[in-house]
């Protein structure tokens, strides 16, 4: 018994140092599992330990990115960290063969404005007109009254714009000479040099289409220079545009008295459109467009009442078409009257008047209900480009279908280009 009780002990003492070894190792195995030994964290319901100030498992350890330990002191002599500023993109500059032509195409923009180019396409009806009033058929003589009108003309416009300066630094600041895009002394030059050359080619035609272009260039120079502020002012545009009509009539050859009744028509309608005119940048009464519609309907009415579809003239027949005898087949010779050659420009002259006074008429009357400075400039546009229409219904009344015809093409481009840059 004493024996067994001997062998008990040392067994209740290993029991006891196996017990406390498990229960070491036990202890360990806790804290390691805290972290406290390994300086990690398990997260709760994995076994996946992370980093500590980290929200990434090991695995991510490599790629995630480190944050400051804000619980460490900052020495007080440190500095605070600067993130590098990002150097900005540099803009690429234009090269100067770009600067040079965006500079070119603002230069000949402020000179299309100051010349008014789409006003030039009521320029050639003038010479056409006359020509056929004239009973003339279009020529070379007849290009070179054209060419003369279109100098004429834009010496004119660059002319009335270095006259209008000071009223424009107002009324217009926009304008190519009050914004500084042209200068003055460029305009004046300009005017000088077209005149010259209108002369020029005028002079090419002979003697007498020169004295009517020397009237012409006068008159347009008076009109700018004196009188367009003036009660003849009207009156002086109204002459530029009758003399340029008989320009054509002088220059193609033909009876120049029966030029007259086309120049005055066309005059009549020029000092309409010009009263209008003297009030486009402030405005005024409605009798200006009043009397311009007034005007408008007498035109319209003369231009369709003596439409006698016998008017022929040489213009449009051949000479060989027409002849005052034939050959009669016994021998002897039958008078033949050119009223059998005649076309029928009746039809055309209704259509043309119709179109001139549609063209006319409306923006007049809009302008007389509400007579604003929009509704006046478009009133004033609209009579400019009535030129065109009319002028095709002068030549077609003169037995020119033609001419008119051709006349009338140029409405379209026209209206078109007037869109872009205004003619007023």
């Amino acid at each position: 018994m004493s024996g067994l009780r001997g062998s008990n002990r040392p067994s209740a003492l290993g029991v006891l140092g196996v017990l406390g070894a498990l229960g070491v190792l036990s202890g360990l195995g806790v804290l390691s599992g805290l972290g406290v030994l390994s300086g990690r964290i398990r997260r709760p319901g994995t076994g996946a330990p992370r980093q500590p100030g980290t929200g990434t498992s090991p695995q991510s350890d490599a790629t995630a990115p480190r944050l400051p330990d804000t619980t460490a002191p900052r020495p007080l002599d440190a500095k605070p960290e600067l993130k590098p500023t990002p150097t900005p993109t540099p803009t690429p500059t234009p090269s100067a063969p770009a600067v040079g032509a965006r500079a070119a195409g603002a230069g000949l923009r402020a000179w299309v404005e100051l010349l008014r180019l789409p006003a030039l396409f009521t320029v050639p009806g003038d010479a056409l007109a006359g020509a056929a009033a004239a009973g003339a058929r279009p020529n070379p003589r007849t290009l070179l009254a054209i060419g003369s009108s279109l100098c004429l003309y834009e010496a004119g416009m660059a002319l009335n714009d270095w006259a209008d300066q000071a009223e424009d630094a107002v009324d217009r600041p926009h304008r190519p000479l009050p914004s500084g895009r042209i200068r003055p002394a460029a305009a004046l030059a300009a005017a000088g040099g077209l005149t010259v050359a209108g002369l020029a080619l005028a002079s090419r035609a002979g003697r007498r289409p020169l004295a009517v272009a020397g009237a012409l260039a006068a008159m347009v120079w008076s009109y700018d220079l004196v009188l367009k502020r003036t009660p003849a002012g009207p009156l002086a545009m109204a002459a530029t545009r009758g003399l340029d009509l008989l320009l054509g009539g002088v220059t193609s050859g033909g009876d120049t008295r029966k030029v007259v009744p086309s120049a005055l028509t066309l005059a009549a309608h020029t000092l309409a459109v010009t009263t209008v005119s003297r009030h486009e940048t402030q405005g005024g009464s409605p009798w200006a467009p009043l009397t311009a519609l007034a005007t408008t309907t007498a035109l319209t009415w003369s231009l369709t009442r003596d439409n006698d579809t016998s008017k022929v003239h040489t213009s449009e027949i051949h000479t060989s078409e027409i002849h005052t005898s034939d050959v009669h087949p016994s021998g002897g010779r039958t008078s033949v009257d050119p009223k059998d050659a005649a076309p029928n420009t009746a039809p055309l002259v209704g259509a043309l008047a119709a179109l001139y006074a549609a063209t006319s008429a409306r923006p007049l009357l809009h302008a007389a209900l509400n007579p604003s400075p929009p509704l006046t400039q478009r009133a004033v546009g609209g009579g400019i480009g009535a030129m065109i229409p009319l002028q095709a219904a002068l030549a077609a009344r003169s037995g020119a279908p033609v001419t008119a015809l051709l006349t009338a093409a140029l409405a379209p481009a026209a209206r078109r280009f007037s869109r872009k840059v205004s003619v007023t």
